[in-house]
């Protein structure tokens, strides 16, 4: 296996995102950005924490990849119980998207939650993405959308009230690790074997294309051919460079000008 990795930090105060490389096992986390101004430790957010600490559950274990989400799931909630985080205030809970995958001499197998992805690139040319239909964002996005140039605000403050809903919709209408045992009915989970398959590709969601309409489904050719001609960093370099023609966030309705990044790519 020939394995690379993107890493970076986007606009924000902090790096949300995690990144675990352990031997065959590879994973990559999403912290939700916090909507809470509480901060813990040495001014550490819960999106951080969340992603952090799902991330290292995964990490020097043989155990089923579902046992890990559920781990990593209850040992987020130990951590907000630990600092004292209102439980009852589902916005403040601490959140993280993840795909995690181990790949054996044969086959992989994966497991996925929120907007992290698992995808394969084939021989064929063809690729795939495995996980179910997600777009938790999308009333949200079309909302900045709509009265994002009539405002001098960041969205963050604009559709706050929003933003809120959304997050309360956690494990009821999509999936994120957050402490609550309802995530675990949100984990996709699959295993597949390698014949045919070139590359597996892991990320979050700052690595996604930009998009001018909210509700169109995401470019996932582009994004595959792009890696075929340079590597996650030519998807990477794409996406910085369409968002850093946008810093408003208007023409590419999005939260931040530059999200964090998490990827991996394992070469068979």
């Amino acid at each position: 296996m020939k394995i690379d990795t993107v890493f970076e930090q986007g606009t924000g105060p902090l790096n949300e995102d995690f990144l675990v490389v352990d031997k065959n096992l590879f994973g990559v986390f999403d912290g939700a950005t916090s909507l809470s101004p509480a901060r813990f430790g040495h001014g550490l957010t819960g999106g951080y924490l969340a992603a952090t600490i799902a991330g290292s559950a995964f990490h020097g274990s043989g155990l089923p990849l579902d046992e890990l989400a559920e781990r990593a799931n209850r040992a987020i909630l130990d951590g907000m119980v630990g600092h004292g985080v209102d439980l009852d205030d589902r916005a403040n809970l601490w959140s993280t998207s993840a795909a995690v995958c181990r790949v054996e001499a044969d086959r992989f197998e994966w497991v996925q939650i929120g907007d992290c992805l698992v995808m394969t690139l084939h021989e064929d040319g063809s690729h795939r993405v495995h996980c179910a239909e997600f777009n938790h964002d999308l009333e949200t996005l079309t909302l900045w959308q709509e009265v994002s140039c009539g405002s001098d605000g960041p969205i963050l403050d604009v559709l706050h009230d929003q933003i809120v809903k959304v997050r309360r919709g956690m494990n009821v209408t999509y999936g994120v690790l957050n402490g609550e045992p309802a995530a675990m009915d949100f984990l996709n989970t699959g295993s597949l074997p390698l014949d045919g398959i070139t590359d597996i590709l892991l990320f979050t969601d700052g690595l996604f294309i930009p998009k001018r309409d909210p509700g169109e489904r995401e470019n996932f050719d582009l994004f595959a051919d792009l890696f075929r001609a340079g590597g996650l960093k030519s998807v990477r370099d794409h996406v910085r460079s369409t968002e850093a023609g946008d810093a408003a966030c208007t023409l590419y309705p999005r939260f931040k000008v530059h999200d964090d990044m998490a990827a991996i790519s394992v070469a068979l």
